[in-house]
Protein backbone atom coordinates (compact mmCIF):
# COMPACT_ATOMS: atom_id res chain seq x y z
CA UNK A 1 0.00 0.00 0.00
CA UNK A 2 1.33 3.58 -0.85
CA UNK A 3 2.98 5.69 2.12
CA UNK A 4 -0.47 8.03 3.36
CA UNK A 5 0.27 11.37 4.59
CA UNK A 6 -1.34 11.32 8.38
CA UNK A 7 -1.01 13.09 11.10
CA UNK A 8 0.90 11.57 14.55
CA UNK A 9 -2.18 10.27 16.58
CA UNK A 10 -1.70 7.18 19.02
CA UNK A 11 -4.50 4.91 20.83
CA UNK A 12 -5.30 4.84 24.29
CA UNK A 13 -5.89 1.42 25.83
CA UNK A 14 -8.49 1.41 27.74
CA UNK A 15 -9.77 4.71 27.01
CA UNK A 16 -13.35 6.04 28.37
CA UNK A 17 -15.84 7.14 25.38
CA UNK A 18 -14.86 10.89 26.57
CA UNK A 19 -11.41 10.28 26.52
CA UNK A 20 -11.87 8.93 22.52
CA UNK A 21 -13.95 11.89 21.85
CA UNK A 22 -11.86 14.18 22.69
CA UNK A 23 -8.89 12.69 20.91
CA UNK A 24 -11.29 12.42 17.84
CA UNK A 25 -12.13 16.30 18.16
CA UNK A 26 -7.97 16.82 17.92
CA UNK A 27 -7.93 14.95 14.86
CA UNK A 28 -10.65 16.92 13.29
CA UNK A 29 -8.97 19.68 14.20
CA UNK A 30 -5.63 19.10 12.73
CA UNK A 31 -7.33 17.21 9.67
CA UNK A 32 -10.65 19.21 9.31
CA UNK A 33 -13.85 17.57 7.26
CA UNK A 34 -13.21 20.91 4.67
CA UNK A 35 -9.94 19.35 3.60
CA UNK A 36 -11.91 16.39 2.01
CA UNK A 37 -13.83 18.60 -0.21
CA UNK A 38 -11.66 17.82 -2.87
CA UNK A 39 -8.93 15.91 -4.99
CA UNK A 40 -6.51 17.56 -7.41
CA UNK A 41 -4.07 15.41 -8.61
CA UNK A 42 -0.62 16.22 -7.63
CA UNK A 43 2.14 16.87 -10.55
CA UNK A 44 4.01 13.80 -11.19
CA UNK A 45 1.22 11.47 -10.38
CA UNK A 46 2.20 8.05 -11.01
CA UNK A 47 0.64 6.63 -14.33
CA UNK A 48 -2.46 4.23 -13.28
CA UNK A 49 -1.83 2.08 -16.11
CA UNK A 50 1.87 1.62 -14.89
CA UNK A 51 0.23 0.53 -11.83
CA UNK A 52 -2.04 -1.70 -13.59
CA UNK A 53 1.29 -3.33 -15.10
CA UNK A 54 3.43 -3.64 -11.97
CA UNK A 55 0.34 -5.35 -10.19
CA UNK A 56 0.22 -7.63 -13.87
CA UNK A 57 3.85 -8.66 -13.25
CA UNK A 58 3.05 -10.53 -10.03
CA UNK A 59 0.20 -12.55 -11.32
CA UNK A 60 -0.67 -15.58 -13.44
CA UNK A 61 0.51 -14.42 -16.57
CA UNK A 62 -2.81 -16.04 -18.92
CA UNK A 63 -4.85 -14.41 -16.60
CA UNK A 64 -4.03 -10.42 -17.33
CA UNK A 65 -5.90 -9.92 -20.48
CA UNK A 66 -9.11 -11.52 -18.78
CA UNK A 67 -8.57 -8.60 -16.08
CA UNK A 68 -7.97 -6.49 -18.64
CA UNK A 69 -10.57 -7.55 -20.60
CA UNK A 70 -12.96 -7.25 -17.69
CA UNK A 71 -11.79 -3.60 -16.64
CA UNK A 72 -12.74 -1.98 -20.06
CA UNK A 73 -16.45 -3.22 -20.05
CA UNK A 74 -17.26 -0.08 -17.86
CA UNK A 75 -16.31 2.87 -15.87
CA UNK A 76 -17.81 0.88 -12.76
CA UNK A 77 -16.05 -2.59 -13.94
CA UNK A 78 -12.46 -0.46 -14.33
CA UNK A 79 -12.94 1.26 -10.33
CA UNK A 80 -13.90 -2.37 -9.46
CA UNK A 81 -10.26 -3.45 -10.51
CA UNK A 82 -8.49 -0.58 -9.81
CA UNK A 83 -8.53 0.09 -6.12
CA UNK A 84 -4.46 0.04 -6.26
CA UNK A 85 -4.96 3.29 -8.16
CA UNK A 86 -7.35 5.27 -5.85
CA UNK A 87 -4.73 4.36 -2.93
CA UNK A 88 -1.78 5.44 -4.91
CA UNK A 89 -4.03 8.73 -5.08
CA UNK A 90 -4.91 8.81 -1.67
CA UNK A 91 -2.32 8.13 -0.22
CA UNK A 92 -0.96 12.20 -0.64
CA UNK A 93 -4.61 13.50 0.44
CA UNK A 94 -5.13 14.50 3.87
CA UNK A 95 -6.10 11.96 6.76
CA UNK A 96 -6.45 12.10 10.52
CA UNK A 97 -4.40 9.79 11.95
CA UNK A 98 -6.94 7.52 12.87
CA UNK A 99 -5.90 3.75 11.26
CA UNK A 100 -8.05 0.98 10.86
CA UNK A 101 -7.75 -2.52 9.68
CA UNK A 102 -9.53 -1.41 5.78
CA UNK A 103 -11.68 -4.11 3.49
CA UNK A 104 -9.75 -1.99 0.86
CA UNK A 105 -11.90 -2.44 -1.61
CA UNK A 106 -15.15 -0.93 -0.05
CA UNK A 107 -16.92 -0.34 -3.66
CA UNK A 108 -20.47 -0.95 -3.14
CA UNK A 109 -20.76 -4.72 -4.85
CA UNK A 110 -18.67 -5.40 -2.22
CA UNK A 111 -21.87 -5.27 0.13
CA UNK A 112 -24.10 -8.12 0.21
CA UNK A 113 -26.57 -9.91 2.02
CA UNK A 114 -24.95 -13.40 3.84
CA UNK A 115 -25.82 -16.07 5.52
CA UNK A 116 -24.71 -16.34 9.48
CA UNK A 117 -23.82 -19.43 10.90
CA UNK A 118 -26.83 -19.32 12.54
CA UNK A 119 -28.36 -19.07 8.96
CA UNK A 120 -29.61 -15.22 9.59
CA UNK A 121 -29.29 -12.95 6.91
CA UNK A 122 -26.73 -9.89 7.53
CA UNK A 123 -25.79 -6.82 5.28
CA UNK A 124 -21.98 -6.88 4.97
CA UNK A 125 -18.85 -6.71 3.35
CA UNK A 126 -18.06 -9.73 1.51
CA UNK A 127 -15.17 -9.17 0.07
CA UNK A 128 -11.68 -8.87 1.96
CA UNK A 129 -8.78 -9.41 -0.63
CA UNK A 130 -7.41 -5.94 0.05
CA UNK A 131 -7.36 -5.64 3.16
CA UNK A 132 -4.65 -3.44 4.88
CA UNK A 133 -4.14 -0.98 7.80
CA UNK A 134 -4.42 2.23 6.69
CA UNK A 135 -6.62 5.59 7.18
CA UNK A 136 -10.23 5.08 7.93
CA UNK A 137 -11.20 7.74 5.38
CA UNK A 138 -10.16 5.70 2.36
CA UNK A 139 -12.50 3.20 2.81
CA UNK A 140 -15.58 5.69 3.37
CA UNK A 141 -14.33 7.85 -0.23
CA UNK A 142 -13.75 4.33 -2.45
CA UNK A 143 -17.30 3.54 -1.42
CA UNK A 144 -18.95 6.84 -1.66
CA UNK A 145 -17.24 7.39 -5.30
CA UNK A 146 -18.45 3.78 -6.27
CA UNK A 147 -21.59 5.15 -5.49
CA UNK A 148 -21.38 8.02 -8.12
CA UNK A 149 -19.84 5.70 -10.87
CA UNK A 150 -22.91 3.63 -10.32
CA UNK A 151 -25.27 6.38 -10.51
CA UNK A 152 -23.50 7.59 -13.57
CA UNK A 153 -23.92 4.26 -15.38
CA UNK A 154 -27.27 3.99 -14.24
CA UNK A 155 -28.53 7.71 -15.55
CA UNK A 156 -29.34 9.51 -11.45
CA UNK A 157 -28.83 13.03 -12.27
CA UNK A 158 -26.11 15.19 -10.10
CA UNK A 159 -29.15 15.67 -7.49
CA UNK A 160 -29.59 12.68 -7.14
CA UNK A 161 -25.89 11.12 -7.08
CA UNK A 162 -25.40 13.71 -4.40
CA UNK A 163 -28.39 12.87 -2.41
CA UNK A 164 -27.40 9.12 -2.41
CA UNK A 165 -23.50 9.84 -1.00
CA UNK A 166 -24.34 12.22 1.23
CA UNK A 167 -27.14 9.61 2.82
CA UNK A 168 -24.28 7.01 2.83
CA UNK A 169 -21.82 8.92 4.38
CA UNK A 170 -24.33 10.62 7.11
CA UNK A 171 -25.29 6.87 7.72
CA UNK A 172 -21.31 5.65 8.59
CA UNK A 173 -21.13 8.88 10.88
CA UNK A 174 -23.96 8.34 12.61
CA UNK A 175 -23.43 4.39 13.36
CA UNK A 176 -19.28 5.58 14.34
CA UNK A 177 -21.24 8.41 16.99
CA UNK A 178 -23.27 5.30 18.28
CA UNK A 179 -20.12 2.93 18.20
CA UNK A 180 -18.21 5.24 19.92
CA UNK A 181 -20.58 4.73 23.57
CA UNK A 182 -20.81 0.58 23.22
CA UNK A 183 -18.20 -1.45 24.46
CA UNK A 184 -15.76 -3.03 22.23
CA UNK A 185 -17.69 -6.48 22.24
CA UNK A 186 -21.29 -4.60 21.52
CA UNK A 187 -19.75 -3.28 18.65
CA UNK A 188 -17.96 -6.52 17.34
CA UNK A 189 -21.70 -8.10 17.70
CA UNK A 190 -23.63 -5.09 15.92
CA UNK A 191 -25.52 -6.45 12.76
CA UNK A 192 -27.59 -4.86 9.90
CA UNK A 193 -29.84 -8.10 9.50
CA UNK A 194 -32.55 -9.17 7.25
CA UNK A 195 -35.14 -7.24 9.99
CA UNK A 196 -33.39 -4.08 9.92
CA UNK A 197 -33.17 -4.16 6.26
CA UNK A 198 -36.98 -4.29 5.50
CA UNK A 199 -37.33 -2.00 8.01
CA UNK A 200 -35.42 0.51 6.52
CA UNK A 201 -37.13 -0.09 3.11
CA UNK A 202 -40.02 0.25 4.46
CA UNK A 203 -39.27 3.91 6.04
CA UNK A 204 -37.28 4.84 2.72
CA UNK A 205 -38.58 2.96 -0.64
CA UNK A 206 -41.70 2.77 -2.82
CA UNK A 207 -43.43 -0.04 -3.49
CA UNK A 208 -41.22 -1.31 -6.60
CA UNK A 209 -38.34 -0.89 -3.94
CA UNK A 210 -39.47 -2.58 -1.23
CA UNK A 211 -40.22 -5.61 -4.00
CA UNK A 212 -36.99 -5.66 -5.13
CA UNK A 213 -35.36 -5.79 -1.29
CA UNK A 214 -38.05 -8.95 -1.16
CA UNK A 215 -36.48 -10.77 -3.88
CA UNK A 216 -33.16 -9.87 -3.15
CA UNK A 217 -33.15 -11.48 0.47
CA UNK A 218 -35.60 -14.28 -0.91
CA UNK A 219 -33.10 -14.98 -3.61
CA UNK A 220 -30.00 -15.04 -0.82
CA UNK A 221 -31.95 -17.64 1.11
CA UNK A 222 -31.44 -20.01 -1.85
CA UNK A 223 -27.48 -19.95 -1.38
CA UNK A 224 -26.09 -21.94 0.71
CA UNK A 225 -22.97 -24.38 0.86
CA UNK A 226 -24.39 -27.00 -0.52
CA UNK A 227 -26.01 -24.89 -3.62
CA UNK A 228 -22.26 -23.85 -4.27
CA UNK A 229 -21.17 -27.09 -4.00
CA UNK A 230 -23.14 -28.50 -6.49
CA UNK A 231 -22.46 -25.88 -8.44
CA UNK A 232 -18.72 -25.41 -8.19
CA UNK A 233 -17.71 -29.76 -8.39
CA UNK A 234 -18.69 -32.36 -11.04
CA UNK A 235 -18.20 -36.06 -10.67
CA UNK A 236 -15.19 -37.57 -13.12
CA UNK A 237 -14.01 -41.04 -13.36
CA UNK A 238 -16.36 -41.95 -10.36
CA UNK A 239 -15.01 -38.76 -8.05
CA UNK A 240 -15.80 -35.84 -7.15
CA UNK A 241 -13.88 -32.76 -8.17
CA UNK A 242 -13.66 -29.49 -9.03
CA UNK A 243 -15.24 -28.34 -12.00
CA UNK A 244 -13.14 -26.69 -14.51
CA UNK A 245 -14.01 -23.73 -15.57
CA UNK A 246 -10.95 -22.64 -18.20
CA UNK A 247 -9.43 -20.10 -18.52
CA UNK A 248 -9.88 -19.25 -14.73
CA UNK A 249 -10.18 -22.87 -13.34
CA UNK A 250 -8.02 -25.35 -14.97
CA UNK A 251 -7.29 -28.83 -13.78
CA UNK A 252 -3.55 -29.34 -12.12
CA UNK A 253 -3.07 -32.40 -14.84
CA UNK A 254 -3.98 -30.04 -17.47
CA UNK A 255 -1.07 -27.53 -16.77
CA UNK A 256 1.67 -29.92 -16.64
CA UNK A 257 4.24 -31.73 -19.08
CA UNK A 258 2.32 -34.88 -20.91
Amino acid sequence: MPQERTSPLRAVPGATPRERAALGKAARRRTPRSSHHAYEPPAGRPDPLDLLEAQSATRVPELVPIRYGRMTESPFRFYRGAAAIMASDLAGTPASGIRAQLCGDAHLLNFRLLASPERHLLFDINDFDETLPGPWEWDVKRLAASLVIAGRANGFTDKERARVVRATVRSYRESMIRFADMRNLDVWYAKVDEERLRAVAAGKLAAAGRRRVAGATAKARTRDSLQAFARLTEVADGRLRIAPDPPLVVPLADLLPD
